[in-house]
């Protein structure tokens, strides 16, 4: 039996991706307004070693959004999430970060652990309040071992507040591993669902989704200088703050 580079079969991993494209498709395509640019991108990157660095809006609903348009892409119609690219996925080793706590609260995240996600504990916020605490290096050795054999989906906001200034685990990460690092910059989920991205609140709202060429980063520039790079390309920065 295949498995991924962390013990889950493949065939679960397929399964899942092709339960939650169905349970999402309906909604993505007949609630909501789709709007999708740039997605040609993912046919011309490598099969592993790929970072793709997001603003986040909701938990969940951002994630499935983006399988959507991945697989899509993949399957030979970039910026078109009507095509069901899930039904036949084509990437398998697709990864997304996601709290640990997150993951923990309900059944759903927890078959969503299956799907790909890779728990990190955060160093900032613990069960609802500020807190202060290092950073575990299994977690970060995760992150690397799934960024090594595939694709990684990372928020490096670690919230779905907007304009929160970005952590500096994803620069380190980016500067210690080189990898291809794919900016996309989303819109209209925080107004279309709840917080966690599973229930309505607006109907017939653009789901916006720019997907941006891989960045020229400078992998020997200091960490804040990635950062600051990564956090223009995804428009979080104070440069955007009075634009939106």
């Amino acid at each position: 039996m295949k498995r991924d580079v962390f013990g889950q079969p493949l065939f679960l991993k397929r399964l899942l991706i092709r339960v939650f494209g169905i349970a999402s498709w309906r909604r993505f395509n007949h609630h909501y307004d789709p709007i999708v640019s740039g997605a040609e991108v993912f046919q011309t990157l490598p099969d592993a070693g790929v970072l793709i660095v997001s603003n986040h809006q909701t938990y969940f609903a951002d994630v499935m959004f983006m399988f959507h348009v991945i697989e899509s892409a993949l399957d030979g119609h970039p910026n078109n999430i009507r095509h069901m690219g899930f039904l036949r996925p084509k990437k398998e080793n697709l990864y997304f970060v996601a709290a640990e706590e997150t993951m923990k609260s309900g059944l759903l995240p927890k078959i969503m652990r299956a799907g790909g996600a890779i728990t990190v504990k955060r160093t900032w916020r613990k069960d609802g309040e500020d807190t202060k605490r290092p950073v575990d290096t299994k977690d970060t050795e995760k992150f690397v071992k799934a960024l090594s054999t595939g694709w990684v989906i990372s928020f490096p906001q670690g919230t779905t507040k907007p304009f929160v200034e970005g952590r500096k685990g994803t620069a380190h990460i980016i500067k210690n591993e080189k990898p291809v690092v794919v900016p996309i910059v989303i819109d209209g989920f925080r107004r279309a669902f709840d917080k966690k991205g599973l229930k309505k609140k607006k109907r017939g709202v653009p789901l916006r989704m720019t997907v941006k060429p891989p960045l020229d980063i400078d992998f020997e520039a200091p960490v804040e200088v990635v950062l600051k790079q990564v956090m223009d390309a995804i428009e979080q920065s104070e440069n955007f703050l009075h634009v939106n």
